[in-house]
């Protein structure tokens, strides 16, 4: 069908009986081939009729079993982040949260992605199985990061880290060759932060409204409302959010890329003005470990929105602009890194090895070099013609990297370091 598109693209009445013919098929084409005839008016014209139907049926057409499914997911979520209250169980719940809150986020998540892949091999559900039992338990017989060593607290810092590698595995359907649906599942986690903020502030002023309503009636809800009400639909939002990601996409693939080339611009001009703020700034970022976290902090927020704006921005036609503030923004972030390598090594000189300064270097060191690649392929897009997929491929292959480091540095480092 996409090579009959093509071929018809000039002629309004082909292309309005291949749409009559078969229009799923027709859909599916288009989709594939737009971004090849995107320059055409009468391709435009397809583009922005095919999503407004796309929406407009998307809205009547609810699956009973799928909305059955996301509440099995959301009500598994919520019930086991209220365990410390139903079974009274000893454990302040600032402990519990910090061991067992990204374990059961994820758990939600992978409930509702394993039905989407129709995950129905014993072996797959098994190994989805052992994936979140052997977390859990060994998180949990960790003593706390309050009392615990530096190593056990790097553990409880990287878990989310390592569970959200676990959902990914699921996402892809553990189809760990394939580099696109890698970079689907970067996509998709752009969309989802989006998308669960504007959910999260939506529920925000809802519960803001609803405690004010009783209050007028001098009902006091906010303890029960915020215990039971707010905490169950946090760890839902993920969830509800990736619903509509799959069943409204004409919506989402429009919000992520707007964003993205928003907001890229404006880190860049935030980065630049920060190092140089820093040039003339009397801060010692060598031996003042508070700024030095916040300064890699900094550093993995700008990476971040690298890879989400060159994964969004992937999606659409080549934005020279848009490429080329990525370069730069690539470039100041290099510099950033190299700065905050270079004070970790001074402080590794000067106070010696330690599970925390080891963990920001190792982070560090591989940051850089995933930045190294980006760069080199961000100057072959700006000055070679390379296309952005290209990119954005670059950082699917090095995912296995960090989810080493993170498997390192979860249960490595407790043995390493004692615990």
């Amino acid at each position: 069908m996409r090579y009959r598109i093509k071929e018809n693209i000039g002629n309004p009445e082909k292309l309005e009986q291949l749409y009559h013919e078969d229009k799923k098929l027709f859909v599916s084409g288009f989709e594939e081939v737009f971004p090849e005839i995107e320059g055409y008016e009468l391709a435009r014209f397809w583009k922005i009729r095919l999503d407004a139907e796309n929406i407009r049926e998307s809205f009547w057409k609810v699956n009973l079993s799928e909305i059955l499914i996301v509440l099995a997911a959301c009500l598994t979520a919520g019930f086991l982040i209220k365990m410390p209250d139903i079974f009274n169980i000893r454990m302040t719940n600032i402990i519990f949260y910090e061991r067992n809150a990204a374990i059961i986020v994820f758990l939600g998540l992978t409930i509702y992605s394993a039905w989407i892949n129709r995950t129905s091999n014993w072996k797959k559900i098994v190994l989805i199985l052992i994936s979140f039992v052997i977390p859990a338990i060994y998180i949990n017989l960790l003593p706390s990061s309050v009392v615990g060593s530096s190593a056990v607290r790097l553990a409880y810092i990287h878990l989310p880290l390592l569970m959200w590698c676990i959902y990914g595995m699921v996402f892809i359907d553990f189809d760990l060759k394939d580099k696109i649906k890698r970079l689907d599942f970067i996509r998709y986690n752009g969309d989802l932060l989006i998308l669960s903020g504007l959910i999260a502030i939506a529920g925000g002023i809802l519960t803001a409204v609803t405690i004010g309503l009783f209050e007028a009636l001098e009902i006091n809800i906010e303890e029960f409302y915020m215990k039971n009400i707010v905490i169950v639909g946090v760890v839902s939002v993920p969830v509800v959010a990736t619903y509509i990601i799959k069943n409204y996409p004409a919506i989402t693939n429009k919000i992520a890329p707007l964003i993205a080339a928003i907001f890229s611009p404006l880190v860049l001009i935030s980065a630049v003005v920060y190092l140089a703020a820093l040039l003339i700034s009397e801060k010692d970022l060598f031996n003042n470990r508070e700024f030095l976290l916040i300064f890699n902090i900094m550093l993995i927020g700008v990476m971040a929105v690298i890879v989400f704006s060159v994964s969004e921005t992937s999606r659409n036609s080549r934005q020279k602009f848009s490429e080329m503030i990525l370069f730069l923004l690539s470039i100041v972030t290099v510099a950033i890194d190299l700065i905050a390598l270079s004070a970790i090594f001074y402080r590794l000189g000067s106070y010696g090895i330690s599970p925390n300064r080891l963990a920001v270097l190792g982070s560090n060191v591989l940051i850089l070099i995933n930045l190294v690649l980006i760069l080199l392929d961000l100057y072959k897009v700006n000055f070679r013609d390379l296309s952005l997929m290209k990119v954005g491929l670059t950082i699917s292959k090095y995912l296995p990297v960090y989810i080493i480091w993170i498997f390192i540095v979860i249960f490595g480092f407790p043995l390493i370091f004692g615990i």
